[in-house]
């Protein structure tokens, strides 16, 4: 039996969804954040790592209430995020609203199903 590595080199690395909702957010943002950082360290250069944020916990990726300094290192780490557009629209926000390196997906559960059928892992905090 033999393996191609030709052909299992030049795929990429399925990434990682680390996703928060739900009431509190002022308790699970920093934790989720906290969490980005450490998959970060952990899986090193590579591996793709998208936060998506759905639900009233959007409002605190707003300007002005960011999460300051942990979303600057996750930016710097090559960790993306995301606001769900449909959370954003329900609290009155649009994406110019939101801190500058934030990206937006139209639904959340439309990206995170994509992402897994990808064969990406999937982590809700």
């Amino acid at each position: 039996m033999s393996t191609n590595t030709a052909e299992t080199s030049t795929r990429p690395l399925p990434g990682l969804l680390l996703h928060g909702a739900g009431s509190d957010a002022e308790t699970w943002l920093p934790n989720l954040m906290r969490s980005a950082a450490n998959a970060a360290a952990d899986l090193g250069a590579g591996r793709d790592i998208h936060v998506v944020v759905q639900g009233p916990g959007v409002a605190l990726l707003a300007k002005g209430r960011g999460p300051g300094e942990q979303l600057g290192t996750l930016l710097e780490a090559g960790v993306r995020v995301f606001a769900c557009g449909n959370s954003l629209r329900s609290a009155g926000l649009s994406a110019a609203d939101l801190a500058p390196g934030i990206d937006t997906v139209p639904a959340a559960v439309g990206h995170l199903a994509r992402q897994q059928w990808a064969g990406w892992a999937y982590v809700r905090i």
